[in-house]
């Protein structure tokens, strides 16, 4: 027994001295395949890549995170498909890397696609590594972030790869309203790889290296015979301009990852997450002279509102996404005391501010993204009513309106409204009265409160009167002047409880703080129900 115990201590220290060469060559083995798929396709891949003006998959996350907090997921993940030579193809980190690091100090969760890597085709075992991602950002509750350039679908796959975009697209909607979602082309998207996007929060593009379209130029022609390039039919701009897809059109891949960190800055991580505060040195009690000019003379003349948000901000800073679609619509990011704040308002200087189908839908969309994670919400209103016309009604201005009011009723963050000038009509409900709860509605000395402008309202209940005239024109004049003394003021709605406060538009940064910091810890419940059904 002694022999045996001494024979197998022996072989035990032998055996141990035989592991640590066996390990240093494993470890050695484990750099040398990391070191191969950090390559990723190859340097002519790369060399061409950069030729394109796009930055690779690694550089951006390298640009995207913090220096050295980028920790990667499933680097060691292969295709398993056998069908049409793959089993002979090797696709390094199968075109997607994969992983979670610091933004700014937060930890947000990423997938960026490989376009070296077989053009970053989406198979089974790319997707299931997105899906790890996904559920990752979902299960911490922490923002997710997709870096998408991509030749769609890996065909030689098949059905699987169809299989792995219905997972991410599962993924997608789930995390809706749960964890903010950032989708960033930066190469082709195309078929049903541009759903994904579709279905996040905010989407980026890249000016003259990015398009997202369902199906291609070469498709089109075919099918109807139109011809269009790809940069017309679904760039950058064509998106962010036309179909309002697009939300951000950046310059390049740096300018890009810059906003998305912007982005960022001003969101929580989750809808469970406070909203972001960051120091200001700016002064709750800071006067805004230059509103009290900004009203022009003539109610026909339009003026810029993005001046009137900008002066109400902290510094004069503000974040808009969907700046070059719908403009008569302007929404954005702010902060008031350092403290994320949702911004929506006409822009008199587009079409008169007025309502329309993409104006209703840009500001809804803001609003239910706003409420999910809890941002208060702060209305500037200036609105002649909805835009008339065969086009609007037969695209579907009342659907599309309603989804306006949908979206306000059901917010319960805080709700401030502002009238600075005109609001009319069903516009003047939709712009967050307070029947449709704000919380409290201040108007400027310039506000005006009705259900339409005094010539219009005149030229109706004194139709009589004027047809009768001696001087038709004189007449009208005198009651349009009588109207607008007694109607088209704030005055009447003040004195009837419809707005709260006139204000003095000097003074309205200051009113917004203090009514911000009255409001901070609103809680509002709805009915117990499944879910709503926003008229979609």
């Amino acid at each position: 027994m002694l022999f045996d115990r001494d024979f197998k201590n022996h072989a035990d220290n032998t055996s141990g001295v035989r592991d640590m060469g066996i390990t240093e060559d494993r470890i050695k083995d484990l750099e040398k395949r990391r070191e191969a798929l950090m390559a990723m396709g190859g340097d002519a891949m790369v060399k061409k890549q950069h030729e394109l003006g796009k930055m690779t998959a690694r550089e951006r996350l390298s640009l995207l995170f913090d220096a050295g907090s980028f920790q990667e997921v499933q680097l060691f993940v292969k295709h398993r498909s056998k069908l049409f030579g793959l089993d002979q193809k090797q696709i390094n980190a199968d075109g997607v890397v994969t992983g979670f690091g610091k933004i700014n100090g937060r930890t947000v969760f990423c997938a960026a696609q490989d376009f070296t890597s077989s053009g970053g085709s989406l198979g089974e075992m790319h997707a299931k590594k997105i899906w790890k991602v996904m559920d990752m950002a979902i299960d911490a509750r922490k923002p997710f972030v997709a870096l998408n350039d991509s030749g769609g679908a890996r065909i030689q796959e098949g059905v699987p790869a169809l299989e792995g975009y219905g997972g991410i697209f599962y993924r997608n909607s789930i995390a809706s309203g749960y964890v903010p979602q950032i989708c960033a082309i930066m190469g082709p998207t195309a078929g049903g790889a541009v759903y994904s996007p579709a279905l996040t929060d905010y989407v980026f593009m890249v000016k003259k290296s990015s398009y997202m379209y369902i199906t291609g130029p070469d498709v089109i022609k075919a099918v109807i015979g139109e011809e269009v390039t790809h940069e017309d039919l679904g760039g950058a701009l064509a998106h962010a301009t036309k179909s309002g897809v697009c939300h951000f059109a950046t310059e390049n891949d740096e300018d890009c990852i810059k906003k998305i960190k912007d982005l960022l800055s001003y969101l929580p991580d989750s809808c469970h997450s406070p909203v972001p505060v960051l120091p200001s040195s700016d002064s709750p009690e800071r006067e805004c002279p230059e509103l009290d000019k900004i009203i022009p003379d003539k109610a026909t003349r339009g003026y810029d509102m993005r001046k009137v948000v900008a002066a109400v901000a902290d510094g004069g800073v503000y974040f808009e996404p969907h700046e070059l679609w719908a403009r008569n619509m302007f929404v954005a990011f702010i902060r008031i005391m350092g403290k994320t704040v949702g911004v929506i308002a006409n822009n008199p200087m587009f079409a008169g501010g007025v309502l329309d189908v993409n104006a209703s839908d840009k500001a809804s969309r803001f609003i239910r993204f706003c409420d999910a994670f809890n941002i208060p919400l702060l209305t500037f209103a200036d609105v002649p009513g909805y835009m008339p016309g065969t086009h609007q009604e037969w695209s579907g201005i009342i659907t599309h309106g309603a989804k306006l009011l949908h979206s306000y009723s059901e917010a319960t963050v805080p709700k401030i409204t502002v009238v600075t000038r005109k609001d009319y009509g069903g516009a003047y409900i939709g712009m967050c009265s307070k029947q449709l709860g704000a919380d409290y509605v201040m108007a400027w000395p310039s506000a005006e409160i009705a259900v339409m402008g005094a010539e219009g309202a005149c030229n109706i209940i004194y139709r009589r009167e004027i047809n009768a005239a001696e001087d038709p024109a004189k007449k009208r004049a005198e009651l349009v002047s009588a109207y607008e003394e007694q109607f088209n003021n704030p005055y009447f709605p003040a004195s009837m409880g419809i707005i709260e406060e006139v204000v003095a538009p000097r003074d309205t940064r200051r009113r917004v703080v203090v009514l911000l910091d009255a409001y901070k810890d609103k809680k509002q419940d709805r009915l117990p129900r499944k879910h709503n059904n926003i008229p979609l």
